[in-house]
Parts: C-alpha cells; structure tokens; sequence
C-alpha cells in the first residue's frame, strides 16, 4: 500500500504500524503534525492509542519514559529547542536504559523559519551517546520510525529520530508495510536498580553505556543506512548527512558526477567507511544540514586530507542547504536563471485581523508611553509579533517562560514598571514556576497572561490552561486583591488601562488575564 505523506506524517504512521502505544509531545513548528496526524488517524482511535498534548516537552518525555519502563512502545515529538527543556530525563534515560521502545523525535529548523536559532540536535544525541536516525527523504522517515523502535529494543536505550524543516513539510509517495502489534505489558526490568539512579546505582549504568558505544559503532558500520557509492574520480570524495544526500544525489544525477560519496544517515558515524573514502580521496566535502558537527569531529581524526565544508566556507555556515547550494559547492557552474528566483517583496507576519493580542498592545502602549525606561518582557506565541510594527509594544523574547522571570530579575535590579507579558499555553508550559518564585519574593511585576483559549501559533491545538488559569495563580499564592480579568477590545480601552495602571502602582505581584478567544477558533 502506498500513500501521500509529509515527512511528519510518515513518521506518524509509521510509529503507528511499528506497534506504537502512546506519542507525548507538545505542539511545536515543524513537529506538530506528526501528533496531529496520530489524533486524528482512525488507527489510533480503535486501538485507543494515547495522543493527547503534554503541558511541556519535559512533562511528555517522562510520560513517554513511564510508558516504555511498562514494556510498551511510545514516541515523543518536540522540535529543537522543545529538546532543551526536556533535555533532563533525556540525558537521564540514556543511563537509566528503557524497558521498551522508545523514540525521539526531534524536528530542527536551519534557517530559523519560527524559531530562536538553528541548533543542531545530533548534538545532543552525541552528548547523551544513544544511536541517532537522520532520514533523507520521506520513505526511509517512515522505515526508520519502525527501525528506531527496533533498535531501541535491541539494545534497551532510547533512539533519536532527527529530521529538519523541509523534509518534515514535503510531500513524497511512502510505501508502507505491514503492521505490527503493539507490545504486551512488561514486568518491571529485572533489576530495579537500573530506574533509581542514585549515585551508586548511576555510576554501574554510566559504565554500562560507555560499553555499549562499541556494540552501537558496529551496528552503525552495518546498517542499511550507511551506504558507500563507488566512483571513478576519486580527486574529491563526498559525505552526505541526512536530507543533503538528497541534494546530492540530485546534482550526481544531474550532471553524471563520478566522485565516491558516503550516504550517513545513523549514527555513530560507521568509522569503517570514513576511514575508508579517506584512504581513497584526495580531498573530501562534507554536507550536512545543521551544524558542522561532524566536519569538526573528522578533521580532528584525519589530518593528512583536507577537509572541506561549512567551516573552510565552501558550504555556507548557516542556513538551510538546498541543490543550488550542494553544486555550488561543487563548484558546478549554474546558469543565473536557475539560481536566482522570481523577486516577491518580503511581507513579515502580522497577527490576523480581530486578533485579541493587537487590542491589548494598543492598551499598553497608551498606558506606557509616555514611560521613560519602561520594559515590556514577553514570550513566545503568536503575541511576539507586538515586537514588530505598528505595535512595537514588546522589549524582549528569549525563550518560553522567560517574560515573567526576566520581569522578576528587571525589578530585582530596581526596574520599574517590570511588566510580562505572557500567553496560556506558554503560561503552562514554563511560566507557572517564574510566577512561584515572584510570589515567593513579592516582586514588583505585574504579569499580563494573553489568553485566547488555545495554543494559536502552531495551529490552534488544545491549551491545557483553558478556563484554569485565575486558579492556578491562586493557587500558587497571587492574592485575589491584585489578580484581574479583562477583554482587551476596544470599547474597553480605558476600563482596562485604568485596571492595568492600578496593578502597575502595587507594590508586589499583581496578574492581568485578557481573555478573548482567538479569532481562529
């Protein structure tokens, strides 16, 4: 059977005819339909599948982690930076071991089409020293899901599935194959030490994972996706990484290219078939898609052959690679017309017409204009476009959660007024515990939580914080006194402003929730 399928969406379905019994995750861009794509699959439904959203990508991970020491199968989706906050029990699990198959699925985004910046999560993946899986293109995303699964069951260890942007968002025919039960409960590992890692405990399964590198390094030399491609000319040898074997094989094709390559699309990197084309090449490119992570760790293994890539500046440093790029750096001359697009003025995001996020804006700015050294602290959600004109309302974006305790810091250092502002979804997902510490300390911030019901920025999925919110904050010690309500629409404007000013004035926390459901939903 063959289907039409994004590259998220074949790790979906193959996760779900691997066995799969849970995917955790939280939404994040260019990850999302991969769990989108499980919710709404009528084989997860029938076999009641979990595929409900977590409040964090730390809070899903050790979801995902309790569900395999059961003996089941699970996946846990985030995008790169989803990875620094559940990089605990990440790193964790790699010592602990898992009892069942586990998957991450961690989506990067060189060129920073909705994100921070362009960290590379092989990175991780080699710091936590568990098999990595970087597909090419769509149809080995789908075979290396079910393979990850199997591995992590071989060898009882978490796998990492990497994939990038544009393989996650194309299309490709995927043929799929046969479907495979899900995984009776387990009984708990045979050694209970293995889960409690207590230093004494901790130190035996360290020393077991270290053990472990040379059984995975064999592994990585016979694996299907590592694949040598002989060639005649062996002035120039060529290592491909994930998506750029892609972008390789597109210009071999194109122009009857006879360089030997090396295809790595698992890691560790097979040792044999490097050390290999380096014997037979003069010189060697590298092309991967991310960071240089691999060029680095060659260079520092084979000096006598030069070595070049996104460090010598033959590929560029940062941003997505594409075929342009790759016969570029083969120093393949292209005609102009097939590297130079058709010219579109450039239109930034906007936040949609009727959005509730502009009405509050234009709200703050009334109020803080006329304020010299004002700081506006925000987050990330569709709200950070008040960065950009015509609100210009916001003075930073860092990471999610860091409004409020950047807020707290600001009044530490004698700022004022320290105002955060803050979305529901991203309130849940990390902002609950800076409001904890301001409460703790009584700080002069005032919080604004932006609640429009749901988590717009990656395509309106469920919030966990929808109609809990004014609870929450009570909960965690917000007096009733200072914590407020408003809808941010117009015929409010000085309502709220004068609300907003008041819990400004007070000296100690205060919370503003401007509710308004997104105009999407």
């Amino acid at each position: 059977m063959k289907q039409f399928l994004l590259g998220n969406e074949a790790i979906a379905q193959g996760a779900l005819d691997a066995g799969l019994s849970g995917v955790y995750a939280y939404p994040g861009t260019p990850s999302t339909e991969i769990t989108e794509y499980i919710q709404r699959s009528k084989t997860a439904i029938e076999r009641n599948v979990h595929r409900k959203w977590s409040a964090n990508e730390k809070t899903a991970y050790e979801e995902a982690l309790g569900m395999v020491y059961a003996g089941k199968r699970a996946m846990v989706c985030m995008k790169h930076v989803g990875l620094n906050v559940a990089a605990d029990p990440f790193m964790n699990s790699a010592v602990s071991g898992v009892n069942g198959g586990l998957l991450v699925v961690v989506a990067d985004d060189p060129s920073m089409h909705s994100s921070q910046n362009e960290q590379d999560s092989r990175f991780f993946g080699k710091f936590a020293m568990i098999p990595i899986l970087e597909p090419s293109n769509q149809q080995e995303a789908y075979d290396m899901t079910r393979y990850g699964f199997e591995l992590s069951e071989k060898f009882k260890i978490p796998v990492m599935l990497r994939t990038t942007t544009r393989l996650s968002h194309a299309r490709a025919i995927v043929e799929l194959q046969e479907k495979i039960s899900e995984n009776q409960l387990n009984p708990p590992p045979t050694s209970c030490s293995d889960f409690v890692l207590l230093p004494s405990n901790a130190r035996g399964r360290y020393e077991h994972l270290l053990k472990l590198q040379e059984k995975l390094r064999e592994q990585s030399d016979q694996s299907p996706f590592n694949e040598y491609v002989e060639g005649s000319d062996h002035s120039l040898g060529i290592i491909a990484c994930g998506i750029a074997c892609n972008y390789l094989e597109e210009n071999v094709r194109k122009f009857n290219l006879k360089y030997p390559y090396l295809k790595i699309r698992e890691y560790p990197a097979p040792k044999h078939q490097i050390a290999r084309i380096f014997e037979e090449c003069e010189q060697i490119l590298m092309l991967e898609e991310g960071y240089p992570m691999l060029e680095e760790l060659i260079i520092g293994y084979f000096r006598k052959v030069k070595v070049i890539g996104r460090l010598s500046g033959e590929v560029p440093r940062t941003g997505e690679l594409n075929p342009f790029l790759v016969a570029r750096s083969l120093r393949i001359e292209l005609p102009e017309s097939e590297t130079t697009p058709e010219l579109v003025e450039n239109r930034p995001p906007r936040l949609c017409v009727g959005c509730g996020h502009a009405d509050l804006f234009n709200e703050l700015n009334v109020l803080t204009d006329h304020i010299l050294g004002r700081r506006i602290f925000s987050d990330i959600g569709c709200y950070t476009l008040g960065a950009l004109p015509p609100f210009r309302a916001i003075d930073t974006c860092i990471d999610m959660g860091a409004s409020i305790t950047m807020a707290k810091g600001a009044s530490d250092a004698g700022v004022h007024p320290a105002i955060a502002v803050i979305g529901d979804s991203t309130f849940t997902h990390s902002g609950i515990t800076g409001l904890l510490d301001a409460v703790y300390e009584n700080s002069n911030i005032t919080v604004i939580i932006s609640d429009n019901s749901t988590t717009a920025m990656t395509g309106g999925q469920h919030s966990i914080a929808t109609g809990k919110i004014a609870d929450i904050c009570r909960g965690i010690g917000v007096e009733e006194a200072h914590l407020k309500v408003i809808i941010p629409l117009k015929k409010n404007l000085d309502e709220n402003i004068a609300i907003i000013q008041k819990e400004i004035d007070h000296k100690g926390v205060s919370v503003v929730i401007a509710q308004r459901p997104c105009i999407q939903i």
